[in-house]
C-alpha cells in the first residue's frame, strides 16, 4: 500500500458492472480533478486469443481446466510488479489487449493480440486497475497487498452465467451446449481465484436479479437494471468512516439489510458507485496530499 501512490482496484469479471463502475469512477476523478493512470486486467492475459484456444485444446486433451480466472493464464508476475512499483514509485509498465477490429486497426495489429509493453502514463495521483485480478493472491503472488481501495462489482451466479450465455450465444455464435462446456471449464479457478478475492474487498456491489434466474440456460434475456437490486456490503465501515444515515437519505429506495450492508435498486448504483467511493477518494487524495508537504 502506498500513501504519495494510491492504487485502486475494481474487481469483478465480464459483464459484471466494471463498465458501470469505470464511468462512476471517471465522474469521481473529474469532479476531484484527479490525474489517474488506468490499467486494464486484460492487458495481463499471457496469450492472444488464438493462442488461448490452442492453450485450451492442449489442456482439454490432458484433462486439465484451463481458463482466463487462472494464473496459468495470466501474466500475474508483471501485475503485481506493476502494482508494487507504481505504489514505491508512481511508475510501470503495461499495455492494451486489443479487443476488436476497431481497436487492433489503430495499431495495425490483429483483433486478440496485444500491444508492446510501454510506461504507464507519468504524474498521476493514483491508478486505477479494472480486472479480474485486482486482489489475487496465490502461492507465487500476493496482488492484494498493494492495494489501498478494493472494490468487488459481482452479480449472482445465475445472473453472470446469463449474461456469459447470452452474449456467447446472440454476440458470438456459439452453440448453448458449447457456452456450458466453458462454463463447467472455467469453474475450479472462479472458485479457487476469482472468489476469494470478494471477502478481501472493501466494498462489494453485487447485482440481484428479482426474477427468475433459477435455469440460466433457458432464460432468454439478461434482467435489466429495473428488475435488479444491488447489495452494497462493507468490509469495515468505521475505517472508511461510512455514513449510512447520508446514504440512505440520497438514494431513493435504499434500506439497511444487515449493519454493514446497503441495498440500493438496481438502476442506482453509478449513482451509489460516485455517493460512497468519491469520499474515499478523496479522503486518499487528502493523505497525499499531507504525506507529500512533510
Amino acid at each position: 500500500m502506498s500513501v504519495i501512490h494510491p492504487i485502486v482496484a475494481v474487481t469483478g469479471s465480464s459483464g459484471a458492472g466494471t463498465s458501470t463502475a469505470r464511468i462512476a469512477f471517471e465522474h469521481i476523478f473529474h469532479r476531484l480533478h484527479v490525474r489517474a493512470a488506468y490499467i486494464d486486467g486484460d492487458a495481463f492475459h499471457a496469450y492472444s486469443r488464438r493462442e488461448m484456444a490452442k492453450a485450451v485444446r492442449r489442456a482439454t486433451i490432458r484433462g486439465e481446466n484451463f481458463s482466463h480466472f487462472g494464473p496459468g493464464a495470466n501474466r500475474l508476475d508483471r501485475l503485481e510488479k506493476l502494482f508494487a512499483e507504481y505504489g514505491d514509485r508512481g511508475t510501470g509498465e503495461t499495455r492494451r489487449y486489443l479487443h476488436d477490429e476497431i481497436e487492433a486497426a489503430e495499431f495495425d495489429r490483429e483483433p486478440g493480440t496485444f500491444t508492446d509493453w510501454a510506461p504507464i502514463e507519468s504524474d498521476t495521483e493514483l491508478m486505477l486497475y479494472e480486472g479480474l485480478h485486482g486482489g489475487v493472491v496465490t502461492d507465487q503472488v500476493d496482488v492484494a497487498q498493494h492495494v489501498d481501495l478494493m472494490v468487488g462489482v459481482v452479480p449472482t451466479i445465475n445472473l453472470e452465467w446469463i449474461q456469459k450465455i447470452r452474449r456467447d450465444i446472440d454476440v458470438r455464435g456459439y452453440a448453448p451446449e458449447d457456452v456450458a462446456k466453458v462454463i463447467l471449464r472455467r469453474m475450479p479457478d472462479y472458485v479457487r481465484y476469482i472468489t476469494p478475492q470478494f471477502t478481501r474487498t472493501d466494498v462489494n456491489f453485487q447485482r440481484v436479479p428479482l426474477v427468475d434466474t433459477s435455469n440460466p440456460f433457458v432464460a432468454r434475456d439478461v434482467p435489466n437494471d429495473d428488475e435488479s437490486m444491488v447489495v452494497i456490503r462493507f468490509r469495515d465501515p468505521a475505517h472508511w468512516a461510512v455514513d449510512f444515515p447520508y446514504l440512505l437519505t440520497m438514494i431513493h429506495g435504499s434500506f439497511m439489510s444487515r449493519p454493514n450492508t446497503v441495498v440500493v435498486p438496481g438502476t442506482k448504483m453509478r449513482m451509489a458507485i460516485e455517493i460512497i467511493i468519491g469520499p474515499i477518494i478523496r479522503r486518499l487524495l487528502e493523505q497525499r496530499e499531507a504525506a507529500l508537504s512533510r
